[in-house]
């Protein structure tokens, strides 16, 4: 959160609250923020139907409607067998006659005349004398070919579409949205995924919470979004019940995906890793990673219900509200001065507090860092800055962002825009 914070209380002012645009008797429902999304997974038979009338986008999701979801994606994805060629009847002698085609007014006449026979000629013979030839005996050898076989090793196939909708113990319950997640993830074939992000994080010593694996590879497919600020009191949290349009959303992305995005996500899980961590990295990170899947909330720094600029939410962070948690808001004993560290609430603020001789360049990043983002990378100035995040290792780290909390790799728009890093532990001395 940057200068776009001061633009954006000014456009807050201009946005009627939603009971103000409610006021008129009479007026129609809001047409929900997730309409576009409603209507493809509609038109492909899921979540109850073909039309988009009647959805209900704000009921919550139930156990039974995310089972047949789960269902008619996998279908979806996942094409039928193709049918056997057909082999054309053989027919058995004597095969069945040539009809020729009857002959139309106006074509040549076909001649009928019987063929003639005409006399062979006989050639002069020619007496040879024959001539005996003697060929030599071989004597047979044996050659002895090895033959090498190659094993290509080949992806997993995708799991098998079951045949009818797994029926929930208990349908009507409803569910939470990290529950949305994990189901689609399994729909997906990426459990193996989600167990090896975790498995990658408790090598390093992270404890992480069990809902980790399947946040990280949801957000990194892009199934979960961002609502604007002054909508933030849409947000949920992991544990809150899912809304039918929040499951609309992530069907919607499924249904869309141009086929290279399963591949590419199990790919990051096969080589994901961490390095060793001292203690208080460890410490900071175990903080950073708890909030994995917290929705991005603008102006939020908190995992309970908070106001912000006049928006209520039930609790979430900005990219630099997420740093400001773990690094400002965090008790850690023995800390000393870290809270006293970081001073400035904005992104460009906190990256402005590090001369230039003490800004740390890409190449020589540690766990824990705290990463800077601008419009002009290494050549920004703090006022360009907009972006933060906290670096965890072997290229990945923790941030919020349009996903929410998650996992990203520094490569690609990451790479080109970033700026550089501070690091508060040994800003503060903290060295073990």
């Amino acid at each position: 959160m940057g200068r776009r914070l001061l633009i954006a209380l000014a456009v807050l002012s201009l946005v009627p609250t939603s009971a103000a645009a409610a006021s008129a008797g009479g007026a129609a429902p809001a047409r929900s923020w997730a309409a576009s999304e409603i209507r493809s997974v509609t038109a492909a038979g899921l979540l109850g139907g073909q039309s988009a009338a009647g959805f209900h986008p704000q009921d919550p999701l139930t156990a039974q409607a995310l089972e047949d979801l789960v269902f008619g994606l996998q279908q979806a994805l996942i094409p039928p067998e193709p049918l056997p060629p057909v082999t054309p009847p053989a027919y058995p002698p004597p095969y069945p006659p040539v009809v020729l085609p009857s002959p139309s007014p106006g074509d040549p006449p076909t001649s009928t005349t019987p063929q003639t026979t005409v006399p062979a000629t006989t050639a002069p013979t020619t007496t040879t004398t024959p001539t005996t030839t003697t060929t030599p005996t071989t004597t047979p050898t044996t050659t002895t070919t090895t033959t090498t076989t190659t094993t290509a090793t080949t992806p997993a196939p995708p799991p098998e579409p079951p045949g009818a909708p797994k029926q929930a113990a208990h349908p009507d319950a409803s569910v939470t949205m990290t529950k949305l997640d994990t189901r689609l993830v399994q729909a997906l074939g990426l459990g193996k995924a989600a167990n090896e992000f975790v498995a990658g994080a408790r090598a390093a010593g992270l404890k992480v919470p069990p809902r980790f694996g399947t946040e990280v590879v949801a957000r990194l497919l892009g199934l979960r979004t961002n609502h604007p600020a002054p909508q933030d009191g849409l947000e949920l949290l992991p544990g809150d019940p899912a809304t039918r349009a929040e499951a609309a959303y992530s069907a919607a992305q499924i249904l869309h995906f141009s086929g290279w995005e399963i591949a590419s996500v199990q790919s990051m899980a096969d080589s994901f890793s961490l390095p060793a961590f001292t203690n208080w990295q460890t410490s900071i990170l175990d903080t950073a990673v708890a909030r994995i899947g917290m929705p991005y909330v603008w102006g939020g720094v908190s995992d309970g219900p908070e106001t912000d600029f006049g928006v209520s939410a039930r609790g979430g962070y900005d990219c630099s509200g997420f740093v400001w948690r773990v690094y400002k808001l965090e008790q850690y004993p023995g800390s000393g001065s870290l809270p006293l560290v970081i001073r400035g609430r904005t992104t460009y603020v906190m990256s402005g507090e590090v001369p230039p001789s003490q800004r740390i360049a890409l190449a020589d990043l540690q766990p824990a860092d705290v990463l800077f983002f601008g419009s002009r990378g290494p050549r920004s100035q703090p006022a360009q800055v907009d972006h933060t995040a906290i670096y965890i290792g072997n290229g990945w780290f923790i941030q919020s962002s349009g996903n929410g909390v998650d996992l990203a790799t520094l490569d690609g728009w990451y790479k080109h825009e970033f700026a550089w890093a501070r690091r508060p532990l040994a800003e503060a001395g903290l060295t073990g």
